[in-house]
This record gives C-alpha cells, structure tokens and sequence, in this order.
C-alpha cells in the first residue's frame, strides 16, 4: 500500500498532466476549425477545376498518343510507382499516423513494384526510412497554415518525375477529413491525369481562347497543384481533429485517475487514522492495566 505522501505526490502530478492535455485540447480544437474551414472551401474549387478539365479532355481519346499532354500519356507497362505520402510532423494525435503508415505499407504490397516515395511530414518519412524504401524527396514543416506557394516544389517533383519517365505513375495517399472523429485514409492516382468521365460541365457548349489544347496545357499543371494542394489541406484539418480528440481523452483519463487516486488516498487516511485510535485506545488500557 501506497503512504499518504506517495499518492499526494501522484494526484499532483496528474493533475499537472490534465492542466496540459487540456490547454493542447483548447489549442487543437481552435486550429482543427480554421484547418476544417480552409480544407472545406477547397473542394468546391477543386471540383469545378475536375469538370473544366473532364470538358477539355473530351475529345483528347481522338489523338494519337504522341500528339497528347505529357502529362495525359498513359505508359504501356508500369515499372516504377511513385506515392506522395502526407503525414503529420509531430505525434500526440492518436492512431492517426499508424493508420496512415499501415495503409501506406499496404499499399506498397498491392502495387508489387519498386515503389519511390515523396514524404510530406516527418512520421511519413520517418515510417519509410526505417521499412528501408526509397525516399527521393521530403518536406518537413509546412505548419498548421501551408499557403499555395508551399506546395510547389511538391507538384514540380512530380511531374518532372513522371515526364522524365522516372515514375510511371503518382499517387497521392493522405487523410481526408470526413468528420471531428473520422478520418479516412485515401489514395488518389494523381498521373497520368485522369479526367472524371462524368462532368456537369458537359452540358454546356464552352468556347475556348486561344483554343482546347492551349487552355488544357496550361490548365493540367495547375489541377496537379491543387489537387496536392487540397490534399495537403485535408491532412491538416485530419491532424488537428485527431490531435483534439486524442487530448480530450487523455484529459478524460486523467480526471478520472485522479478521482480513483483520490478515493485511494481517502481510503488510506482512513486507514491511518483508524489504525492511530486502535493504538490509542491499546495505549490507554495497558495504562489502565499496570495501575490495577
């Protein structure tokens, strides 16, 4: 059994774990709302960009292969992939780096070929370096607000490695936002570029300026922007729900060690206390005893 001292000393430090847990919840939850808000407006964008693009793509099975946008030509065989893998920098956000790494490795073992890897975030990174991969290139530290600019080395990686024919196709695999408490790993084939094969704007008759292929070429390199991008928003606003969730347990979990610490120590006092006026009363009739 504990003493007094050693459970006072244990509530204490509880106590201070709870204080902190709580303050990293309330920091979370207020980053998680802009990151939800910033990852939730992209998509309209990013949606209306993918009908733009499934529009001028239209007529683009009527080429011939060597006549399309490099980044539309399909390889005849797939020998090397290419994954841009987006993790959180920093722990403290539950199992929401495990899950990304384990769907990651999973991945790997679907493709059955040398796979190069494209780390945004240290867990990612760090997950691929130890399994012994291929990590060409990693970006560490886009914090909790990444601007547009940010992701542009990114983009150029990629489509500098898939037009040299380093890679024969991109994917990006990342932590889409459904809701506070889920988040959903995704993988997503990023080249060759793919238009969806359904667009509303397909009832439209567009008019294009100088002409389709001019407004597509220029239009391809900005959808692989922001479709990175968007994802790298989703991983954010993953990261921080993940993050406010696992601290509001953790602050839950303290609090309730410290209630059981403390029906512990009461437990114990009484102990104490119960065995101090058994020796008193002891005392007092062996004083009683020797006098008679």
């Amino acid at each position: 059994m504990p003493s007094l001292r050693q459970i006072r000393r244990r509530i204490r430090s509880v106590q201070n774990i709870a204080k902190v847990t709580r303050a990293m919840e309330l920091v979370a939850a207020s980053k998680m709302r802009r990151a939800q808000a910033a990852a939730l407006a992209a998509r309209p964008y990013a949606e209306r960009m993918r009908w733009v693009l499934a529009d001028l793509a239209e007529t683009a099975h009527l080429l011939e292969p060597e006549q399309l946008h490099p980044l539309l030509r399909r390889r005849p065989e797939v020998r090397t992939v290419e994954v841009i893998f987006i993790t959180p920098d920093r722990g403290l956000c539950g199992g929401l780096p495990a899950n990304l790494n384990r769907r990651a490795a999973q991945f790997v073992l679907e493709v059955g070929k040398p796979v190069r890897i494209v780390a945004v975030g240290r867990k990612g990174r760090d997950f691929f370096l130890r399994t012994g991969h291929e990590v060409v290139a990693d970006f560490i530290g886009l914090g909790d607000r990444p601007a547009y600019d940010d992701i542009l080395p990114i983009a150029r990686i990629a489509m500098d490695d898939y037009v040299s024919g380093a890679a024969d196709e991109v994917y990006l695999l990342y932590a889409r936002f459904v809701s506070t408490t889920v988040q959903r790993p995704e993988v997503f084939k990023l080249l060759p570029v793919e238009p969806p094969t359904e667009a509303v704007t397909w009832r439209y008759d567009y008019i294009y300026e100088p002409d389709r292929e001019t407004v597509l070429a220029e239009l391809l390199p900005r959808y692989v922007e922001r479709q990175i991008y968007e994802a790298v928003l989703e991983a954010v606003a993953s990261e921080q729900s993940a993050r406010m969730v696992a601290m509001r347990n953790a602050t839950d979990n303290a609090n309730g060690l410290i209630r059981d610490l403390t029906l512990l120590l009461n437990k114990v006092r009484q102990e104490v206390i119960t065995k101090e006026l058994l020796e008193i009363t002891a005392g007092v009739e062996a004083l009683k005893a020797a006098r008679t």
